[in-house]
């Protein structure tokens, strides 16, 4: 379809544009905030909202002084004039504040070096969608648009609860200050000071694991695009191996750009939730939500943040790793004909049994290839492709190591054994 000839009031862009494929090679220096691509006004408007739009001087300005107010003067500010009458020597929602401004920083961080050597279309990597099939664009597109939505149900109901607490929260302490008057409403300033500076500094973090998702979605699609061309109607060996290439290019690119912020934020939600909890177990204080509901808060946040980021990116290496048992498959396919046969017999029973029960769509050895009866590619190009992808079936990796089902595994045995130290230490100091 050509998308000149779209509907207006169609809601679903089924193509980006591409009559210009040359205007956005100078992208880095092109405004952020003046893109003529209407999926990402979602984005922009977004970006605007958190002063992240560094396309200026000015908004650079705003951004920088926006950041260092919210996540370090402000929280400074909070902390050393609240004097909450309890007597508790261990102050609960004093402790998250660190976490909160390091994983902000470190998307502010990750972010501005993003929009400084980067357009928000490259790195989402739009520019090379004219080269993809229809149903990667139309797929590409149902995420952007949804994007904001996995955003909006992290956010959300962190916000509602931690608005709650707040309001009890200030409700019970007093705010003082020096040299100003005490009949300056400082609880309600402070009340709306702290509750902009959590919204700004859990955006800033949020809106890094969304951008990460989305490129880890895009390139999904394409493998599945990929899988498609394993089908027989376009098993050219040097297609298949053209776009393997383009798509491995894009996780690595993907993975250099991602790897500060993944395993910052590993470290930071590592550290802030084992020392939380050694700290939180050795207190004899009772905890209630005045006490302990900016912990809950901020430890559900993290958390969410980071499984988002990890989930992702062990999803898109099980594709990555999942396409060479397909090659292989369909190698034998292609070389034994009798094989073939029995394959197309197995694809229609399990579309058969499709409607009786559910497939587990992430399972990507499930994927059935078919056989027709057109001229193959020669053997040993096809042994050549095998090889290949056999030996480059890498996803998203940190410093080499791939983020895969088998680094989450080992990651959970490592946070497990370090709650039995904690608890260990507790049982010891009790």
């Amino acid at each position: 379809m050509n998308p000149s000839t779209t509907s207006p009031n169609t809601n679903i862009h089924v193509d980006f544009p591409n009559s210009h494929p040359n205007e956005d090679q100078n992208q880095p220096n092109t405004p952020l905030l003046h893109q003529c691509c209407d999926e990402l006004r979602s984005f922009r408007v977004s970006l605007k909202w958190w002063t992240l739009d560094h396309s200026s001087c000015l908004g650079k300005f705003i951004s920088y002084f926006t950041f260092i107010f919210l996540t370090i003067l402000v929280p400074i500010l909070a902390a050393f004039s609240l004097k909450s009458p309890s007597e508790d020597p261990i102050s609960f929602n004093k402790l998250v504040q660190l976490p909160q401004s390091g994983l902000a920083a470190i998307g502010f961080i990750t972010l501005s070096g993003f929009f400084r050597k980067y357009g928000l279309r490259q790195l989402l990597f739009l520019d090379g969608l004219e080269d993809d099939t229809c149903f990667v664009r139309r797929g590409y597109t149902r995420q952007l648009d949804k994007a904001f939505k996995c955003l909006a149900y992290i956010l959300l109901p962190s916000f509602f609860i931690e608005l709650a607490h707040k309001i009890i929260f200030f409700c019970t302490v007093k705010i003082s200050l020096l040299h100003i008057s005490s009949s300056v409403p400082l609880n309600s300033i402070m009340f709306v000071l702290v509750l902009a500076s959590w919204v700004y500094r859990t955006g800033v973090f949020l809106l890094v694991c969304v951008l990460f998702r989305l490129t880890c979605e895009l390139q999904i699609l394409r493998f599945q695009g990929l899988h498609k061309l394993f089908e027989g109607r376009e098993s050219e060996s040097s297609v298949i191996f053209q776009e393997h290439i383009r798509i491995r290019k894009q996780l690595w690119v993907t993975s250099h750009r991602y790897r500060f912020f993944i395993i910052g934020c590993m470290f930071v939600v590592t550290v802030s939730q084992f020392g939380a909890l050694l700290l939180v177990l050795a207190s004899k204080t009772e905890k209630t939500f005045l006490n302990s509901g900016d912990l809950v808060v901020c430890s559900a946040v993290e958390l969410s943040g980071l499984f988002l980021c990890l989930m992702e990116a062990a999803r898109i290496t099980h594709r990555a790793q999942g396409i060479s048992a397909i090659a292989t498959r369909w190698h034998m396919l292609l070389t034994c004909p009798s094989a073939a046969l029995d394959q197309q017999c197995k694809k229609q029973q399990s579309s058969e049994a499709d409607g009786c029960g559910e497939t587990d769509s992430e399972f990507s050895s499930n994927v059935l290839t078919s056989f027709s009866p057109q001229e193959p590619s020669s053997f040993q190009t096809r042994q050549a492709l095998v090889a290949y992808l056999g030996h480059n079936s890498g996803g998203i990796t940190l410093f080499g190591f791939p983020l895969d089902r088998g680094l989450l595994h080992t990651l959970f045995a490592f946070e497990f054994s370090l709650v039995l130290w904690v608890l260990s230490k507790v049982v010891v100091l009790s």
